[in-house]
């Protein structure tokens, strides 16, 4: 269902499913209190968690829990990557709801896109639960058209008319890595190179 970026706002806002371009993959989005129907519409394993996209550090920064040594390091990490594509999986603090990952709720990944169209909606909306939007287990969808006729449900946005992934001329993932007690491991190599050393 083709929306306007304020009626896209507002679905998300009334717990619907949305879908926007980000600086990797579109992106299949809701309210983190509401990520259950994205696990709904993908057809997705609760396995797989969903990633909290925000904004800037500081939206992000209430879902994560560390001390002030290890905040300091990651903040210093996004003030090099973000806005970019790394996702950095961090202990969750009580404010992530379970759904965003049933398997393992005690982490959470985080991440601020470099879109300018994704970061304007996510200062309306707040963080949100998303993933690529696609059937889990298929590839990920590049289009309006073809997001729109695999989720008739969902609300996509109808500002731009061409082909939505690839913005910056790769429809990589984002590079995923997770924070441990020796530092980080990369769950998912991207077109972000990060240090394994803390």
């Amino acid at each position: 269902m083709y929306v306007s970026r304020t009626e896209l706002i507002a679905g998300l806002a009334a717990g619907r499913v949305a879908s926007f371009p980000t600086d990797t993959v579109p992106a299949l989005a809701a309210r983190p209190d509401q990520g259950a129907a994205i696990f709904v519409a993908k057809e997705r394993s609760p396995d797989k968690p969903l990633i909290l996209m925000g904004a800037s550090w500081a939206d992000l920064s209430p879902y994560v829990t560390g001390d002030e040594s290890e905040r300091a390091h990651w903040q210093a990490l996004t003030q090099a990557h973000w806005p970019g594509a790394l996702t950095l999986v961090l202990p969750a603090s009580e404010q992530v709801p379970t759904v965003m990952h049933p398997k393992d709720p005690t982490t959470i990944g985080v991440r601020v896109p470099d879109l300018a169209i994704a970061r304007e909606i996510l200062v309306e909306t707040g963080p949100l639960a998303t993933t690529s939007a696609n059937r889990s287990g298929e590839p990920p969808l590049e289009t309006l058209m073809a997001i729109a006729n695999a989720f008739p449900d969902v609300l996509v946005l109808s500002d731009l008319v061409a082909p939505i992934a690839c913005i910056h001329g790769s429809s990589l993932p984002s590079t995923v890595a997770k924070w441990t007690a020796d530092g980080w491991q990369i769950l998912r190599q991207g077109s972000v190179q990060l240090s394994l050393k803390p």
